[in-house]
Formats: C-alpha cells, structure tokens, sequence
C-alpha cells in the first residue's frame, strides 16, 4: 500500500448503485466496527490527481465499539482535531478539512 502509515479519517468508495449516504454506514462499519447514522455532506475535494471526487461526510456515532479491522486500518482510536493537525504523516486536504472546513460546520 503506498500509503501505509498515513493518518486519515475513515474512507471509502461508493460502490455501483449504492447512495453515498448508505456508502457511509458501510464503509464505518467495515473499517472500525461503528454503527453511524449519516447527517450530511459537508465537503467535496477533487484528489490532487484529479482522478477522485472525494466527498466528506458528518455522522453522529449510534453503537458499537472501535475495532480496527486489520485489512484496511492499522490503528484506530479517537483525536481531537488539534491532535489530528499534529499527527504525521497525514494528507493535505485533511488537514485542510479539519483546519478551515470542520470548524465551520459546528457553526451550521
């Protein structure tokens, strides 16, 4: 994986016919055990390769306990964002997600 020791919150992709609405409850459940309930779309960000639209999810946390499943999470475990904007590696459109995106959404 190329990208093996980044830090970055949970993703996925949206699979044939499915919502993405629906794409985030799987992909949560699949990656860390968690059952989610989707809020709404907060962001959109074109990959700095231009081949991925990515877009970025609220949820708010229904059940279950994090467990990383090893196949697609090394580690798991909960950061503010000050301590995601502290950690590395991570990717830029994170960062910018939880330096000037994230903040405006409490707002809303």
């Amino acid at each position: 994986m190329p990208w093996a020791g980044y830090w970055a919150p949970l993703s996925g992709k949206v699979e044939p016919g499915e919502s993405q609405f629906d794409a985030v409850v799987r992909e949560v459940k699949e990656e860390v055990g968690l059952t989610v309930q989707p809020l709404r779309k907060v962001w959109e960000y074109i990959s700095d390769s231009g081949t991925h639209l990515l877009h970025w999810w609220l949820a708010r946390y229904v059940s279950g306990d994090v467990i990383a499943a090893e196949r697609e999470v090394s580690e798991a475990r909960w950061l503010t964002v000050d301590e995601f904007l502290q950690m590395t590696p991570t990717f830029a459109c994170d960062r910018e997600f939880f330096r000037d995106v994230f903040p405006q959404t409490l707002t809303h």
